[in-house]
Formats: C-alpha cells, structure tokens, sequence
C-alpha cells in the first residue's frame, strides 16, 4: 500500500500525502513512498511543475509517533545518512522537492506541523488558507526540527523568528504564518491557487525555471563573486537552449510558445 498519490497531466504532477484517516501523519513507509516519488519526478524532463497537497481535513499533522516508535531498528536506518546526499530518509522526504528541477507548489490546510510544516517548507511556493494550523512542533515533544526545516526556516525567516518558533512550538495561523514570511500567498482554496501557478509557469520556458531554481537555491547564501559565476554559467547554456529559440521566436511574432522536454 502506498500512502503518496502522484498522477501527472499535462506536464503538471500532483503529488498527495495519501493517509487522510491519520491527517497524513508521517510514517517511515510514508516517508519513503515520498523519497522514491520525488526521484522519479526528478528523472522526468517533460515535467513542467508540482503541486504537493493533503487528502483530507489536513495537509500533513507531523510525525506518528505511535507508529514509528514501534520500529526502533527502522528508526536507525533512516536516520543513517545517504553519502552522496548527505541526507538521511526523515531529511530527504521533504528536500527531495528542492531537488526537483521544476517549481513546486505547496496547497496548505488544516494541520501543517512538525515534519508536515518541513514538506511544505521544502516546497518553491506555499499556498495557504488562512485559518490553516502551522507549528515547528518537535519542541512539544523535547525535540528539534530535522527533516530539513532548520535549511528551509533559515531561507525564509531572520535567526531570532526561526528560534521563537523552534524553541516555543507554538501554533500560529495562515495568516501569521503569511505575515511571517512562511507562507506566499493566501487563499481559500490553496489547491486551485497552486494549479493556477502551475499553469501560468507552463508559460516559460522549462530550461529556464530548471536554471531559476537551480541558481536561487545553490546560490541563497553564497557571497556575489560566487553567485555571478552561477549568473553566467546558467545564462550562457540557456542562450543556446532549444526552448530559450522557442521563447523568444514567440515573444517576437506574439504567438503562444511550444516548449521541447527540458534539456537539464
């Protein structure tokens, strides 16, 4: 039994956390049904986009304790990290959207806690209702966030807004969590706003999405010298790119663009 949902049309993936009886809560199976289907959908290059939702009253109410506890030994190795990734199962879950060469977008409601608030970080946007339940959680249960939330808060927040929510666990709405800079954009139906995205982005050229996303998350913190090298070396592949001809040719005679599958 898999308890991720991933159908594909049209170049757009929708990708459900499939649990919707236990408000998504994450199990190890959970987590690695999600690992396998982020690597897949990284492999697709006629991929356009992602939409990464909840079934149910929830998008995701964190970890399930309960159930995970009972596998000590499953514990352990997903906690081993993967060499290559530097990741482990519980931080590769999320982070393997980051890793996705398209956009993806994130349609919260309900619950998003503790590792459901970390998928939905890892995601390029966030679409919320504003009644939505968000909470660094693991601090209810003396613990910190690690499926890579501390990465994604780091991006999104200053240090000391990062620590208040990490350290006190607290509940805060969509719209606090908009006002704080976790969520970007507010709506109350968040999974038609994130396909409305999904569509627009279908737009542009897909080399040039795969480039954006790639040079803004590699390049977030890196000193200007670094970050201009980046600049030219995404550049100079994207003047040559077939989908770059097709974009332009299209702005010039004003017609609507065909796109070939992205070349990286």
């Amino acid at each position: 039994m898999s308890y991720v949902s991933c159908t594909t049309v049209d170049g757009i993936a929708h990708v459900q956390l499939a649990r919707p009886d236990k408000m998504n809560a994450l199990t190890l199976d959970l987590l690695a049904d999600l690992q396998r289907t982020t690597r897949k959908l990284s492999k697709d290059k006629t991929l356009r986009a992602v939409v990464v939702s909840g079934q149910g009253a929830s998008f995701c109410a964190g970890l399930d304790f309960a159930k995970v506890l009972k596998s000590p030994a499953g514990i352990l190795k997903a906690f081993v990290p993967n060499p290559l990734r530097g990741t482990n199962l519980f931080q590769e879950a999320p982070w393997g959207f980051r890793r996705i060469p398209v956009p993806v977008i994130a349609a919260v409601h309900g619950n998003c806690l503790g590792g459901g608030l970390q998928i939905a970080l890892a995601a390029d946007f966030r679409f919320a209702t504003p009644d939505s339940t968000w909470s660094v959680l693991e601090g209810k249960w003396g613990l910190i966030p690690d499926m890579s939330g501390v990465q994604a808060l780091k991006e999104l927040v200053g240090i000391d807004v990062a620590k208040k929510l990490t350290m006190t666990a607290e509940m805060i709405s969509g719209k606090e969590a908009r006002d704080l800079g976790l969520v970007t954009e507010l709506d109350s139906d968040p999974l038609a706003a994130a396909f409305a995205l999904a569509e627009q982005l279908k737009g542009r050229s897909p080399d040039q999405l795969a480039a954006a996303k790639r040079l803004f998350n590699d390049s977030w913190t890196s000193s200007p010298r670094r970050t201009f090298a980046r600049e030219r070396l995404e550049q100079l592949f994207l003047l040559f790119a077939r989908n770059t001809a097709a974009a332009r040719n299209a702005a010039f005679q004003k017609s609507t663009p065909s796109y070939g599958p992205r070349q990286r």
